[in-house]
């Protein structure tokens, strides 16, 4: 009955570049603007790596799939704390060169601890709500952390400037637009993912529940379905479209009145059938056991068969019905997922 869904919210780095035009016309270290050239173009393949990274995941391929991209993004990471390194002080300041250096070696912990474990996540991610949100959060505190460690690097390029008069014209070059653009993105699939997510999965839970004929079980697991279909539309409310484009929230409710109309009007139509199989097991087992059977005995066991009949084939329409619908908006949120991501997140190779 139930189709999971194996998906892998994008990764919600944002990193904030200063690129700036330095107005210099001097080609030695010794004037501060090609000293701080120097600086910024020590991380510029690292920067590559990482977006071309980001861009892979948030296009669909799955975080241990693309393990030797990380690694490669490892390396990049290194090779540019090499060059940093390889850039001397400037004239006895080592702030500017101490602090990319700081900021390199921050992206290397977060790549070499943080993304592993994320790596490790990701396959019990799937296995319940709790662990896909602890999941995502890991992921947004990854993207706090870079983010933070960006912003005082670029308080840092912008002290040095100020302290030795270097005019800068600041502005974010295509793979800073691109960085910006994923960042925010990821954070708006990753709110709609968990709206999303919570109903399917408890969505299993009912299905369980139901392969076992657990009536009780049954009924606890669809009134949590209902309530928290109705939480994840109230949340679709105040959740405005993403650049305007209202697909992926209309998908998601979508999915979410399936959720909503299954648990409140067509699985009571199956348990009750279950119910009366119970009912009728147990006339069953008397009939058996009567040696001698009166005809009403028989006329009322006849009736019997034809009503578990009847509710047999009632059971077997909803539940088809039950089947088709939910393969067609789970896989109607596959599509407008990949679609939208496709749309707004940015391809980048390296």
């Amino acid at each position: 009955m139930k189709k999971y869904v194996q998906r892998l919210p994008g990764i919600g780095i944002t990193i904030l570049f200063l690129f700036t035009t330095l107005l210099s016309t001097a080609q030695n270290l010794d004037n501060p603007g090609t000293y701080m050239s120097a600086i910024s173009n020590a991380q510029t393949e690292m920067n590559q790596k990482y977006m071309a990274y980001m861009s892979a995941v948030a296009h669909g391929r799955r975080a241990r799939k693309i393990e030797k991209m990380r690694q490669q993004t490892l390396e990049s990471i290194t090779n540019a704390r090499y060059k940093t390194v390889d850039v001397p002080i400037y004239k006895g300041d080592n702030t500017l060169r101490q602090s990319s250096i700081d900021y390199i070696q921050l992206c290397y912990k977060v790549f070499n601890d943080d993304y592993s474990h994320i790596v490790n996540m990701e396959e019990i991610a799937e296995q319940s709500y709790d662990q896909m949100q602890e999941y995502i959060l890991l992921q947004e505190k990854t993207s706090e952390k870079i983010k933070e460690a960006s912003n005082k690097m670029d308080s840092a390029v912008k002290q040095f400037a100020l302290k030795y008069n270097v005019n800068l014209i600041e502005k974010k070059d295509e793979l800073g637009e691109k960085m910006s653009i994923a960042g925010k993105l990821n954070h708006y699939t990753n709110e709609l993912y968990l709206i999303f997510f919570k109903c399917n999965w408890q969505d299993g839970k009912v299905t369980d529940a139901m392969n076992k004929k657990k009536i009780t079980d049954i009924e606890q697991a669809r009134n949590a379905l209902s309530r928290y279909a109705d939480e994840g539309l109230l949340a679709l409310d105040t959740l405005k479209s993403f650049q305007g484009d209202p697909s992926l929230a209309a998908a998601c409710r979508q999915a979410l009145q399936f959720y909503k109309k299954a648990a409140e009007t067509d699985i009571p139509k199956l348990t009750d059938y279950y119910l009366k199989e119970e009912n009728f097991e147990k006339l069953k087992k008397e009939m058996d056991s009567k040696s001698n059977k009166t005809q009403a005995d028989i006329d009322a066991y006849n009736k019997a068969v034809k009503e578990i009949n009847a509710s047999m084939n009632s059971f077997n329409q909803t539940n088809t019905t039950i089947n088709n619908n939910r393969n067609q908006v789970v896989q109607n949120w596959e599509n407008t997922e990949k679609a939208f991501s496709d749309t707004h997140m940015p391809y980048y190779r390296k």
